[in-house]
């Protein structure tokens, strides 16, 4: 599936740093909410005062446990840290505790879906290691005093980084696999994604090569904070490398930043290899060790995952592939969609070909909750139509009661209607109610449906002639025809019949 840019291969591998929910540091109990004044969150351990020693904080490891279940990996039960030294003015100690030879999360694999032209295909990044590290604090510089200051309230933030292979080809892969990588660590509670805040930081390791041969040079593009920024950077990033191959000159490995003003990367450092930071066993911090009974733990008090949600979707409710992974992009939204789902089952349940109508009548109601909730801009927990109303709007699609654009008005009148909570039978109740006030019940009269047909056929000998000459476009005409005919109210599905026989 690898994409060629001006007869080049784009390799992208991506170190993604994803902050722990915890309440607390990795090494200390000094409090991690953000926005705080500076430097009011950072106690002695964190400032690296003398005298003072780290004490591993057990959620942080809890969380790191969660992450190598969601992507099957192996969870080591032993492993180590170490200290990664290098100089800079916001890393108190003069190094970072991290994990380096033996890291917590070993292996695993994310997969996606991709579109490629008219196709979706599935796509899996199969990942090297996470590992857990404290975070170090910022640097702030104040150009209008030509000062720079400290925060470390940051420092010592327990961080997971996640490690890839280099196994994405394109900017499209690398900003689908960091969605979904997103998704998992929000879905299961361990990081708040917010990328805004710093919570989820994106590197970019990109390199070209021409097909089948060795690994070209990489440049790494640090922090980047939005999927937007991330394709930009990286669709930028490539033309740069290729035009510089192309040019003569060879690609130096080097740590990048990208400009969103100018759309541009720029060098801020050549790369240090891992050998530049001398790393060595921490001796202050023991074996980190993880028995099979604290997995299995964690385990048990896992939510359900996404895919495996997905999985049970396509199989319960007979939903397209990428119809349930797009429902289980977030899990308010999946939650939603299962009592969704559970509610129409309820309704239908006398139905033929019930599970082939579920998956339809839930592909509607997905696109018209989406549009109107990008309209209001707000969440699907806020959504003023509860999942049984949404369940009872479909129900009366399915059964003929309605029409698609009848459903839409039926839906706006929930949507602006009293948001007290009734049951499902009250929600069809209503939808029933708004049905016959406003004069939407569909037209399902076998013979008064004829009539209409008849009608329009007889003033319509020229789409009639036309369609018989082969212009399958001409049916769609009297199909439009008839249902202006009857005010819209007529069943399109029988009308398509009617006229088959009839002109057939």
């Amino acid at each position: 599936m690898s994409k060629l840019v001006q007869g080049y291969e784009v390799v992208i591998g991506f170190e993604t740093h994803a902050q722990l929910s915890t309440h607390s540091k990795i090494f200390s109990r000094a409090p991690t909410a953000f926005g705080a004044e500076a430097n009011t969150q950072a106690c002695a351990v964190d400032m690296a005062l003398p005298g003072t020693l780290p004490v591993m904080n057990i959620g942080a490891v809890e969380r790191a446990i969660e992450f190598g279940l969601a992507i099957n990996a192996h969870i080591a039960e032993r492993s180590i840290f170490a200290r990664k030294n290098y100089f800079y003015p916001d890393l108190p100690k003069g190094y970072q505790i991290s994990q380096f030879e033996i890291p917590v999360v070993q292996g695993g694999e994310v997969s996606f879906f991709l579109e490629v032209g008219k196709e979706t295909v599935r796509k899996t990044v199969r990942l090297e290691r996470a590992h857990l590290e404290e975070d170090a604090g910022k640097s702030l510089h104040e150009d209008f005093i030509g000062q720079s200051g400290i925060d470390l309230n940051r420092a010592g933030t327990p961080l997971l980084e996640i490690v890839t292979q280099p196994d994405m080809r394109s900017s499209e892969e690398a900003v689908a696999y960091a969605k979904e990588l997103h998704k998992i660590v929000t879905w299961i509670g361990i990081c708040d994604g917010n990328m805004q805040e710093g919570s989820f930081r994106c590197d970019a390791n990109v390199s070209v090569r021409k097909p089948g041969a060795p690994l070209g040079t990489r440049r790494e593009i640090k922090n980047l904070n939005s999927f937007k920024f991330m394709q930009q950077a990286i669709d930028y990033e490539v033309r740069w490398q290729i035009d510089q191959i192309e040019d003569g000159h060879a690609i130096q490995q080097a740590t990048v930043l990208f400009d969103p003003d100018t759309g541009e990367t720029r060098a801020m450092r050549t790369k240090e290899d891992a050998a530049d930071y001398r790393y060595f066993p921490d001796p202050d911090l023991p074996p980190l060790v993880i028995g099979r009974d604290w997995v299995e733990r964690v385990k048990g008090e896992m939510a359900e995952l996404p895919r495996v949600m997905a999985e049970r979707f396509v199989k319960d409710y007979a939903l397209p592939e990428q119809l349930a992974n797009a429902i289980t992009s977030e899990q308010p939204k999946a939650v939603y969609f299962e009592n969704f789902y559970k509610t129409l089952l309820q309704n239908l349940a006398d139905q033929s070909h019930l599970m082939e109508a579920c998956a339809k009548g839930a592909g509607w109601a997905m696109v018209e909750l989406a549009a109107r909730l990008n309209t209001f801009g707000i969440a699907v927990h806020e959504c003023p139509v509860s999942a049984e109303g949404l369940a009872a709007v479909v129900t009366r699609i399915i059964q003929g009661h309605i029409s698609h654009s009848a459903a839409k008005t039926v839906f706006d009148l929930l949507w602006n209607a009293s948001g007290d909570a009734i049951s499902n039978e009250g929600q069809l109740s209503v939808v029933d109610e708004i049905i016959k006030n406003k004069g939407l019940m569909q037209m399902n009269d076998a013979g008064e449906l004829e009539k209409i047909v008849d009608e329009v056929l007889s003033i319509s000998s020229k789409n009639i002639e036309e369609f018989k000459a082969g212009n399958t476009k001409a049916l769609n005409s009297l199909v439009g025809l008839i249902m202006k005919a009857s005010k819209g109210k007529a069943n399109p599905g029988q009308v398509n019949e009617l006229l088959k026989k009839k002109l057939t």
